[in-house]
């Protein structure tokens, strides 16, 4: 980067994403625990896989801040756990938050002051975080509906731990292949 990221309104923006990031992974590694307490395996999974996602956008953004030895970190962060619908909510929020305001202004900040890879960098960010959101409402709703294992429609169904695929309303209260309960049933999604 050509100019000095020291002082600027770009760099605060860095260091509270950063930090961010950072407590949104500890706090969807929480939430994994409890959905998976309360028999949502695949919820549980795409927090945690959500957590990685939030390690990357804190380490890219720790790297463009550089050698900072002391940030002062000037944000407002959610300290709450509640349960998987809860924390789905919860969750929704502030990744509508992060692409929506926190990273579209990080990106047009960056841009005016001249930080072209770092306004990238935003808006590449901010397309992960839009499809979190979308995630995580599309579970909520989900989970909220009474639908998570129930639908409508024929759908064909996957057991998470062994395997079997079967076609069903609803999945199975336990698997009868490897008698696990419901909890590791998802709908297959095979779009490779």
């Amino acid at each position: 980067m050509a100019n000095s990221l020291k002082g600027s309104r770009t760099e605060q923006i860095l260091i509270n994403s950063f930090a961010g990031e950072a407590q949104a992974r500890n706090r969807y590694t929480y939430f994994s625990k409890v959905a998976k307490k309360e028999g949502y395996e695949q919820i549980s999974e795409i927090f945690l896989m959500t957590a990685e996602n939030e390690l990357e956008h804190a380490k890219l953004f720790y790297k463009l801040v550089g050698n900072n030895t002391n940030a002062h970190v000037d944000a407002f962060y959610p300290f709450k756990l509640g349960t998987t619908e809860e924390n789905l909510k919860l969750a929704i929020a502030g990744e509508e938050e992060e692409f929506s305001v926190l990273y579209y202004n990080g990106e047009i900040i960056a841009k005016e002051e001249g930080f072209l890879e770092v306004s990238d960098t935003f808006r590449h960010v901010r397309t992960s975080e839009q499809h979190h959101a979308k995630r995580y409402r599309e579970l909520y709703e989900n989970l909220a509906s009474g639908t998570l294992f129930k639908k409508d429609k024929e759908q064909t169904w996957i057991c998470r731990k062994c395997g079997y695929v079967y076609l069903s309303k609803e999945a199975y209260p336990v698997c009868p292949c490897c008698k696990h309960p419901s909890s590791y049933a998802q709908l297959l999604c095979e779009k490779y």
